[in-house]
Parts: C-alpha cells; sequence; structure tokens
C-alpha cells in the first residue's frame, strides 16, 4: 500500500481548503447580507443601518442629516457634524453628509459657506430633496422668484415626496401675484407634475380668488384645467358670496354662456362634475334620475316610487329683473294631473317665484309653458324640477327631452337682451 499517506495527506489538504473557502463564502456572505439590511433599513431607520454597516458613508450622512433635524445646531463640534464630516472621509459624494454642514453652515449664520456646500451638493445629485428646499429659501431670500421655482420644478420632477411638502406651500404662494405669473409661465411648459398641482389647488383651502386667477392664466397659456377643478372653483367662489367672480370664471370655461337664459337645453353637456351652473340631478338615492342619450340630443331620464317626491334636477341662474317664459317637452310622462311634476324657480333667499307644471306627454303633444317674474331683489336664482308624491302602484316615471328658460317677448322688445 505504498503511498497511501500521500494521498492522506492530500485529501485531509483538500478538505482544509474546502473548509477555508466554505468559511470565506460564509463570511462573504455575512457581510453581504449586513450590507443589504443596512441599504433597505437606511431610508426608514438610518440608526439601525449604520450599526450594521458604520463604514457606509451614505448611510452615516443619512444619520448625520437625522441627528441634525433632531437637535438643530450650528455647532460644528457637534454629534451631527462630526458624523457628517467622517462621512465623507468614507465616501465624498455622500450628498447627504454635504446638506448636513451646508444647513449647519446656515444655522451659523455664514451664508456664504452654506452655498459652496449646498452647490456641491447639487453637482453631486439632483434628486436631494433637501438640496432643492435650501436652494428654493435661499432663492426667496434674495427675491429671485423664477430661481425658485425652477429648484420646485427639479424636485417635484425627482422625487417622489416633494408634492406632499411643497405643493402647500406653492399652493398659498400664489397669492402673490408675481409668484402666480412666474408659476403659469413654469406651467406652461407642461412639467410632469402638471396636473398633480392643478388638481391640488383646485382642493386647498387658499384664496379663491388667488386660484381663479392662476387657473385663468394657466387657461389662456393653454394648459387644461380638468372639470373637476374648474367646479370647484365656481364653488369656492360661491362660498365666499362672490356671485360675479363664479359667473364671469364660468362664462369663460364655457364660451356662449348668457345669463339672461338657462343653458344646455337638450342635455347634450354630460358632465362628470358639474358646476352648480350647470345641470345637476338630485343626490337623493331614492329616487331614480339620470341623462341618457336621445334621438335629437340627451334627455333627462326620471323614476319616483310610490310615495315618494322631492328634487330631481336643478341648475342655477343669475337672471337680471324681467320677464321670463319657460318652455319644454315631455316623454313617456302619464301621471293623474295632481301628481304631475313641476318646475319651479326659486330666490336664493328662498322665494318661490312660481311653478310650472310638467303636462303629461299624451296632452298638447308633450309641450308645457309658463312664466316667470323676477324681481330686482333676486340676483341668484334656482331653476329646479320637483316631483310630486304619486299614489300610483308603479309610482311616476318620464323624460324631459328639452327645457328652455328665456326672456319673454316683452322683455326683448322693452330692453333688448343679449351677452353676457
Amino acid at each position: 500500500m505504498v503511498g497511501r499517506p500521500s494521498l492522506i495527506k492530500r485529501s485531509l489538504a483538500e478538505w482544509a481548503v474546502r473548509c477555508g473557502l466554505a468559511l470565506a463564502v460564509a463570511m462573504l456572505g455575512f457581510v453581504c447580507v449586513r450590507q443589504s439590511l443596512a441599504e433597505v433599513t437606511a431610508n426608514s431607520d438610518p440608526a439601525s443601518a449604520y450599526l450594521l454597516s458604520p463604514g457606509n458613508g451614505r448611510i452615516a450622512g443619512r444619520l448625520a442629516q437625522l441627528q441634525l433635524r433632531d437637535r438643530p445646531t450650528g455647532d460644528e463640534r457637534s454629534s451631527s457634524a462630526t458624523l457628517a464630516r467622517l462621512a465623507l472621509k468614507r465616501d465624498a459624494t455622500a450628498v447627504e453628509a454635504v446638506a448636513t454642514l451646508g444647513y449647519q453652515a446656515q444655522l451659523r449664520g455664514d451664508t456664504k459657506e452654506a452655498r459652496r456646500l449646498f452647490s456641491y451638493a447639487e453637482q453631486l445629485s439632483r434628486r436631494d430633496l433637501s438640496v432643492h428646499i435650501w436652494a428654493v429659501e435661499d432663492a426667496v431670500g434674495r427675491g429671485d422668484i423664477s430661481g425658485a421655482l425652477t429648484h420646485y420644478d427639479i424636485a417635484l420632477r425627482t422625487s417622489k415626496t416633494a408634492p406632499e411638502i411643497l405643493f402647500p406651500v406653492l399652493a398659498t404662494a400664489i397669492a402673490e401675484e408675481p409668484v402666480r405669473l412666474a408659476l403659469v409661465k413654469t406651467l406652461s411648459r407642461r412639467p410632469a407634475w402638471t396636473q398633480k398641482f392643478v388638481s391640488y389647488a383646485a382642493e386647498a383651502q387658499i384664496d379663491p380668488h388667488a386660484r381663479t386667477a392662476l387657473f385663468a392664466g394657466l387657461r389662456r397659456a393653454g394648459v387644461p384645467i380638468p372639470e373637476e377643478a374648474n367646479a370647484a372653483t365656481i364653488n369656492s367662489l360661491i362660498a365666499v358670496a362672490d356671485m360675479a367672480g363664479a359667473w364671469n370664471y364660468y362664462a369663460k370655461v364655457r364660451p356662449g354662456a348668457d345669463r339672461h337664459r338657462s343653458r344646455d337645453p337638450r342635455f347634450t353637456a354630460n358632465l362628470s362634475t358639474p358646476s352648480p351652473f350647470d345641470w345637476a340631478v338630485s343626490p337623493d338615492t331614492s329616487l331614480t334620475a339620470s341623462f341618457q342619450r336621445g334621438s335629437q340630443g340627451g334627455v333627462f331620464d326620471f323614476s319616483v316610487p310610490p310615495g315618494a317626491g322631492g328634487l330631481l334636477l336643478q341648475q342655477m341662474q343669475m337672471l337680471p329683473a324681467g320677464s321670463y317664459r319657460i318652455e319644454g317637452h315631455s316623454s313617456e310622462l302619464d301621471q293623474s294631473d295632481d301628481a304631475l311634476p313641476y318646475w319651479s324657480l326659486v330666490c336664493s333667499n328662498g322665494r318661490e317665484l312660481g311653478r310650472v307644471i310638467v303636462s303629461k306627454s299624451s296632452s298638447n303633444g308633450g309641450n308645457f309653458q309658463g312664466e316667470f317674474i323676477v324681481p330686482s331683489n333676486c340676483p341668484v336664482q334656482t331653476l329646479a324640477m320637483f316631483a310630486r308624491t304619486s299614489d300610483a302602484f308603479s309610482g311616476m316615471a318620464g323624460q324631459i327631452d328639452e327645457i328652455r328658460l328665456f326672456p319673454s317677448r316683452s322683455m326683448i322688445d322693452s330692453k333688448g337682451v343679449g351677452g353676457r
């Protein structure tokens, strides 16, 4: 058995190498796992991430930024400053560490050093939100609105969390005309965040007149304003009793709208979010009311269960004082005379100016008409259709395929009516 000892030695040596390699792989795997865990937790828990990977300069910079946020100080000997400098020694591109030192310079009143550091930080990364927030504040402090909006634009295009922080500030700032005009210019270039900001501004608790001016400027610049935003703007003006402003905005959104008459006589608009000056169906879920397609446009279709009644349809008006005529046409409406629906014109103070009964469809070809007199002390009215309670087993159902409210002939002859 010559050579057996050498075989044994070689086998032992091979196993030793294999064990060594396995141990090295295990150690490498452990290091990689720690590094991976550190990267995963760096945003949510920088302190734990730093314990897992103390040699990672970016994580150290993130922790330094967190420490400064919790304990703002310009002291160059503070733990946040010390950690930020250590982070830069480990990784000269750790943008969070640079930003931390920049904020601390600003806290010490050293604006020149702060600008130098933040300029360097911006060269390292255009995606760091804190860098752009500081740049916005610095530009505003210098009265550089264009520069501030440039950094707003960059931040909102590169950071998912930027809208949550920056939209409220920007929406409030549009009350200042120079900011508003500059913002219109920025949004006219259609950055990706344009429609998100328009939707936010439409619902934000801000000056409704500033919002109106912003949207008017955007519309002139060719930026589309969604129906929901238009409706919200009109509602906000009505809420502060600026009826003239609400109508003027509506008239620009709906070219051809005329204060002297109702709008959309054949229900063709089909708006997802109507304003008060558009037709709006009743929110009462016990009644069925909707707009449907008809042979000559749209129709208003309604159905009321037995024993029920109430508002079916309405549209706000701003008719000048005078005499007005209402004309319409019904179909598929067959009801006893005492249960037929009716149209009413009501002042904003609750005073009813009259009622016009909707004829059953088998009578007079379904046509109906009537008159209203609008007094001078009733500048705002609502034209509404109501269902009266029916005892019929099937309740009440029908359609309106046309409704018009317009100045009577006597008013036209005496005053001449037209325009807005």
